[in-house]
């Protein structure tokens, strides 16, 4: 249930205020240890990007994270795509675009989504649906499919708000028969919790808030008004605080939806900058980050080797008494 989730315990925040401070110090993180570094290695000076501008490059990510679970083959369920969105947006929470590039981590989020929601395809079958070199592809995913993991702190059960859409809509049909065809609100539906995974309201309001916030939009498009229900039927007997909080977060939730920004027009220079400040050890076509791969691998190699000399000298221990004693 979601009121006993690690989803509600730490991926929860109280307001976008509070996600933006958390954004702004990884910002600044990244940006003081990296010009640190420059300036002790007499590296030249790079025009990093501030927050605000991260922000720009996530949101055109997030957009191409929906149109790439839209055009997926075989055909994606709902729950891969609201959990990759989840998967995504906790990721940069901790760590600065800087530092690991949104277009690789978009698609270890999705397969890591796929593996969680038991939507079975192999990474095979799933790079057939990224253009380019396919290969490269897959190594990218199953190299940052582990620190993934790591940063999400392997808290992996998303609740999206579909179980609970169901639910509201049941209720609905059974409770309020004045209303018409309520099948017909599925569209709007459909059309408003896209948009909602595009804004942070995932990550501050509760899935059957959205769901409640989904249906409601979608009432009034199709002038029905859901205003007895709410206050009659759903929250009847649980007091004015109550239905006042809910219709608050309702609100909050189709305004985050209509003051949703569109991705920014200058997106290429953004990307162009993100390129030329990104930190290579973790560009996968770097050098660096090759060097850094040789590293450890010869460091495992180095583990290994003593280990192996151990079991071989168990093993002859071993053999010897098994063997007849000498006469």
């Amino acid at each position: 249930m979601f009121s006993n989730s690690s989803q509600l315990k730490n991926w929860m925040f109280g307001s976008e205020e509070v996600l933006m401070r958390c954004r702004d110090k990884v910002n600044k993180q990244y940006v003081a240890m990296h010009s640190s570094a420059s300036k002790h290695t007499g590296g030249e000076t790079l025009n990093y990007l501030n927050m605000e501008e991260e922000q720009d490059v996530l949101r055109y990510f997030e957009v191409k994270l929906a149109e790439f679970c839209a055009k997926f083959k075989p055909p994606m369920p709902k729950g891969v795509i609201g959990t990759s969105f989840h998967y995504f947006k906790r990721f940069y929470l901790r760590n600065s675009i800087m530092d690991y590039h949104p277009k690789e981590i978009l698609v270890t989020a999705i397969y890591l989504a796929s593996k969680v929601e038991e939507f079975n395809i192999s990474i095979g079958k799933f790079v057939e649906n990224i253009p380019g070199n396919r290969e490269r592809a897959a190594r990218v995913i199953l190299n940052n499919e582990l620190l993934l993991l790591k940063e999400l702190n392997f808290h992996l059960t998303i609740h999206n708000p579909w179980r609970p859409l169901e639910g509201l809509l049941i209720d609905l049909k059974t409770r309020c028969k004045h209303l018409d065809n309520i099948e017909a609100l599925r569209s709007d539906i459909d059309t408003f919790i896209d948009q909602v995974f595009l804004t942070d309201a995932i990550l501050i309001y509760s899935p059957s808030q959205i769901a409640l916030a989904a249906i409601i939009h979608a009432a009034s498009r199709q002038k029905q008004n859901l205003d007895s229900y709410v206050t009659e039927h759903l929250f009847g007997g649980q007091g004015s605080d109550a239905i006042r909080n809910i219709v608050t977060c309702v609100r909050q939730i189709r305004v985050m939806v209509k003051n949703m920004k569109e991705p920014v027009r200058h997106i290429k220079a953004l990307c162009d900058r993100l390129e030329a400040c990104r930190n290579q050890d973790n560009n996968p076509d770097s050098v660096a980050y090759k060097r850094k791969l040789e590293e450890l691998v010869d460091e495992e190699d180095s583990l290994i080797e003593p280990r192996a000399k151990t079991s071989r000298k168990d093993s002859d221990l071993g053999l010897k008494a098994l063997s007849p004693p000498a006469n």
